[in-house]
């Protein structure tokens, strides 16, 4: 807004002058209010900033009323009834999952057949039958192919003339590295040197403990005969606790992997894509001579994941051990829950799709806000796009 000198505000009639300073306020107000909004962004995008706001909104969730301390003995004591009670539930709570597990192993018998046949199916030991390759597809995708019909129909001539040249892909090319690649939370780990190894992988298999044995189950990823290494399995194991602890038994919140081991690969020379050669230059520190020292190294690679870390007796870990501890029972549940039983909708990318409703409409309205934000910072005269 232009200045207003005091020879143009003497002329101005008062009506004229209350409607300026009207204005004037209103813009000022705009501005802080700019400014403001541009400041809470900023503020929202500082991860320290973020990480001291939910400390203290868990602070203020949990934090006690403090009308427990204002009880008579009498009424306290009665508490501490209530309390013994709840122990005891946490006791058959873990009974309860117990049961399920057993009821997992029971289930994972009635499912095996079928994983065995999709298996068969991937690495070519079966060919299904035309009456078994029937699918319908839903509305949407009729919709979908009927689109394509006439680009597919042009390409399939082409594709017939070259079919005849090449001989038919056996089972399912790929399978598993596929799924890998369609899973964020796997396709994290992959290295370009891993993929042309798990082109090899034919099956991953779950098996849970025997009966009265203590809780777990194992991965099992079978390999068809590479040139990578000579195992035809690899495993990782891992062990569950579902009992309350004595010295905290409210934390009980169902089974928890306690530890994992996994297995010795053993690497045909040359092919270990878990380390890598690097080599460095040393200075002599007296005579200044230089040499070149080759070193070998851990190298970043999905199969490390059959190395975890050893958890010591003490159970005491440093904090990147338990990071990579955490990530690894993360992925060792989801290949268990969700891979294995559901590997083909992996593999078509459907499961992925269902994943992604959970969160549309919440992105969505993600989007939108951030549009505004955008929108309100390019209007702000004072925004400044270096800051």
């Amino acid at each position: 807004m232009a200045d207003i000198d005091n020879k143009d505000q003497a002329e101005m009639d008062p009506a004229d002058m209350e409607d300026v300073e009207e204005v004037e306020e209103e813009e000022t107000g705009e501005d802080e209010n700019s400014k403001a909004r541009q400041l809470t962004v900023q503020m929202m995008q500082n991860p320290q900033i973020l990480a001291a706001l939910q400390e203290r909104l868990d602070g203020l969730n949990g934090s006690p009323s403090g009308y427990m301390e204002s009880l008579p003995k009498v009424v306290k004591r009665r508490v501490n009834a209530l309390k013994n009670l709840q122990v005891k539930c946490a006791h058959i709570e873990a009974k309860f999952y117990e049961e399920v597990h057993e009821l997992e192993r029971k289930y994972a018998a009635l499912y095996q057949p079928l994983f065995d046949k999709r298996s068969d199916i991937v690495k070519a030991a079966y060919e299904p039958t035309d009456e078994e390759c029937e699918w319908k597809a839903d509305e949407e995708e009729e919709l979908t192919v009927s689109k394509q019909d006439e680009m597919k129909e042009k390409a399939k001539l082409e594709e017939e003339k070259k079919d005849e040249e090449k001989e038919d892909p056996k089972g399912i090319p790929e399978f598993w590295l596929t799924v890998f690649k369609n899973v964020d939370l796997l396709s994290d780990m992959l290295q370009e040197h891993d993929e042309p190894i798990l082109k090899h992988l034919q099956d991953i298999k779950v098996k849970f403990s025997d009966p009265g044995q203590p809780m777990s189950f194992t991965l099992e990823f079978h390999f068809e005969a590479n040139d990578f290494f000579t195992n035809t399995m690899l495993t990782k194991t891992y062990k569950m606790r579902s009992e309350p602890d004595e010295n905290d038994p409210f934390s009980f919140d169902g089974p928890e992997i306690m530890c994992c081991t996994g297995c010795t690969i053993d690497w045909t020379k040359g092919k270990n894509v878990t380390l890598k050669t690097i080599k460095k230059k040393q200075k002599h520190k007296g005579r200044g001579t230089v040499r070149t020292v080759t070193k070998t190294v851990p190298n970043d690679s999905f199969f490390n994941f059959f190395t975890p870390p050893e958890v010591p007796e003490n159970g005491e870990l440093d904090e990147d051990s338990e990071a990579v501890l955490a990530a690894d029972f993360e992925i060792g549940h989801f290949i268990r829950e969700r891979i294995v039983p559901r590997a083909v909708l992996y593999f078509t990318g459907e499961a992925i799709e269902d994943d992604d409703d959970d969160y549309d409409e919440e992105g969505e309205e993600a989007d939108d806000e951030e549009g505004e934000e955008e929108a309100d910072e390019e209007n702000d005269p004072d925004y400044d796009p270096k800051v």
